[in-house]
C-alpha cells in the first residue's frame, strides 16, 4: 500500500536547539581541567567550549568574553575574587551584556573544592603576608587526601571528588543563600550554579 504525500513530510521539532556555551577559566589547569571533566561527565561535552582566555585578570576575562558573545548563546566567566584589583570593573562590564555571567568564587576556586568535605563560613583575609587565596588554599590541605593538592596541579580533581559532588552543590547554595542574607560574599562561590547549567544542557528541553 502507497504512503500518503503527507506521511513524507517532516516533523516539528520536538526540542529545542542545544544552546552554544563559552566557559573562560581563569586558570590553565586545576579550574580549567575540572569543568573540561564536568562537561564530559553530563555529556554536554559537543555544546560547550571551555576555553582559557590567555589572561589571568578578571577584566581581561570579561574583555575577552565581550568580544566573543555573538559566537555564543551563554558565556560564563570563571573568576576568583582574591585580591584582585580589576575584580570590581570586571562586574561592571559584564552587567549590561545578558548573556555573559561572572562564577565568581570568594575568595578562590579552592572553597568550591573545600565544600566537597565541609560546610564552612569561615571569612578569608590577609594574614601575614598570605593572600585570601593563600589562606583558603591552606584550609583545603587539611581536608582528607588534599595535603598534595596544589593550585595550577594537573590531576583529575573532578573524578577524585565525584562522589562528593552532591555534598559540595548543597553546601554551595547554602553559603550562597547565607552570603546574599549577610551581605558578605567572603566565602562563597556560584560554580554549583555552573554546574546545574551543564547538567542541564545534557537534557534535551523540550518546545
Amino acid at each position: 500500500m502507497a504512503r500518503l504525500a503527507k506521511s513524507f513530510n517532516r516533523r516539528e521539532p520536538r526540542f529545542k536547539q542545544q544552546a552554544t556555551v563559552l566557559v573562560i577559566c581563569e586558570d590553565t589547569k586545576s579550574g580549567k581541567n575540572y569543568l573540561e571533566d564536568v562537561k564530559v561527565h553530563f555529556r554536554a561535552e559537543a555544546r560547550v567550549v571551555v576555553a582559557h582566555a590567555g589572561k589571568t585578570d578578571p577584566r581581561g576575562i570579561v574583555e575577552h568574553a565581550i568580544a566573543r558573545q555573538k559566537q555564543y548563546d551563554d558565556i560564563y566567566c570563571v573568576i576568583d575574587r582574591d585580591t584582585h584589583e580589576t575584580f570590581a570593573e570586571a562586574e561592571a562590564l559584564a552587567k549590561p551584556h545578558k548573556n555573559i555571567e561572572l562564577i565568581a568564587s570568594h575568595p578562590c576556586f579552592e572553597f568550591w573544592l573545600l565544600l566537597h568535605f565541609k560546610y564552612s563560613r569561615k571569612a578569608y583575609a590577609p594574614v601575614d603576608g598570605r593572600s585570601p587565596g593563600a589562606q583558603m588554599l591552606r584550609a583545603l590541605k587539611e581536608c582528607e587526601g588534599m595535603d598534595l593538592y596544589e593550585k595550577g596541579a594537573n590531576v583529575s580533581l573532578f573524578d577524585l571528588l565525584l562522589d562528593r559532588l552532591p555534598q559540595a552543590r548543597s553546601h554551595a547554595a547554602r553559603a550562597m543563600t547565607e552570603a546574599l542574607t549577610d551581605n558578605q560574599l567572603n566565602p562563597s562561590t556560584k560554580l554549583h550554579d555552573l554546574i546545574a547549567a551543564f547538567e542541564k544542557l545534557s537534557q534535551p528541553q523540550e518546545l
